[in-house]
């Protein structure tokens, strides 16, 4: 099992950061919450600070931890770790993502998201997000 972090970031007007994963990757054109994979000896919260500094350019501040998850997709199975924070500094910049996007929760169901991001939408916004 991988373990893998990622940060909801929530803007003053209650809005979520969504990443477009680059076409050609693993689960490309797909949205979801920036992250990445916990390097050997790592605690998720200093990936996280890492991995937001590479993919975005920015330095966060942990809000709280989310509910893991655990995903199987058919190459690799993953655990989730999801916290929510706040930029605290920095620009953001979409390094390693098509596009970045301010999402309010009721157009969530428009994007499609990674099928592991599915249970995180349903704990920020359990009145918008069904399936």
């Amino acid at each position: 099992m991988i373990d893998v972090v990622c940060g909801v970031i929530e803007d003053l007007e209650g809005r979520y950061l969504a990443c477009l994963r680059p076409q050609g990757k693993h689960l490309g054109g797909l949205w979801e919450f920036p992250g990445g994979k916990v390097d050997p000896g790592e605690t998720p919260i200093a990936a996280l600070i890492r991995e937001m500094r590479e993919e975005l350019s920015v330095d966060v501040e942990i809000v709280t931890s989310l509910t893991p998850v655990i995903y199987a997709y058919p190459d690799r199975t993953i655990r989730l770790l999801p916290f929510r924070c706040k930029i605290s500094e920095g620009e953001l910049h979409a390094n390693e993502h098509e596009a970045l996007l301010w999402c309010a929760p009721e157009n969530f169901y428009k994007l499609p998201w990674a099928d592991a991001d599915l249970p995180i939408l349903r704990e920020i916004a359990p009145q918008v997000i069904k399936r």
